[in-house]
């Protein structure tokens, strides 16, 4: 379960503190909401830690295949422009937004959203704060985002514009026409 510290209006961290702050805390996942509030997550267990392995090996193999973004894991932070800095189970994001940011601005957080972003529920996990988060995605400039829940083998399918889209029991899901190509295989999830 994760822990929500509230900071504002007693104290504001600027991006490079925030940063700094993480940095110095390696060992803990902190995220950061819009509000200025800092979200610690505990450690996932073996079998969520396995799964997403496993989503971020298959987006890997497709994007070195394709060529047209970089893949991220869950330890890459990106300031998304209302912001919050998230950590996205696994994310990618197209090379020519990538590559207009300088070099320093690709070492830290990233502050941009991804053009695509999974979040991976595990067992411990409320639903209503992940679907939330990927709503914010949306709201700051993703263009496809996937929220896989395990125990009910669903997948809800984020689009800009368009309501959620439910999944019962794939075995595949396709990224078509966002990311040509990309087939998660499911039941390696499952």
């Amino acid at each position: 379960m994760e822990t929500v510290l509230h900071f504002q209006p007693v104290l504001e961290l600027s991006d490079e503190k925030f940063y700094a702050f993480c940095q110095l805390n390696r060992d803990l996942f902190i995220e950061r909401d819009a509000q200025g509030d800092m979200i610690v997550m505990p450690p996932a267990g073996g079998e969520t830690s396995e799964r997403n392995a496993e989503i971020t090996m298959q987006l890997r193999i497709w994007a070195k295949g394709d060529g047209t973004g970089a893949s991220f894991d869950s330890s890459g932070g990106f300031r998304l422009p209302n912001g919050a800095v998230r950590s996205p189970d696994a994310a990618w994001i197209e090379y020519t937004r990538l590559n207009a940011l300088s070099a320093s601005e690709r070492r830290k957080f990233i502050p941009l959203c991804p053009d695509f972003a999974i979040e991976l529920r595990s067992a411990s996990d409320p639903l209503s704060p992940l679907q939330a988060k990927l709503r914010e995605y949306l709201d700051n400039g993703l263009s496809l985002g996937w929220l896989i829940d395990p125990d009910t083998q669903r997948v809800y399918v984020y689009r800009p514009g368009l309501p959620v889209e439910e999944l019962e029991k794939p075995s595949r899901i396709s990224g078509d026409p966002i990311l040509r190509g990309l087939e998660l295989d499911l039941d390696e999830i499952w």
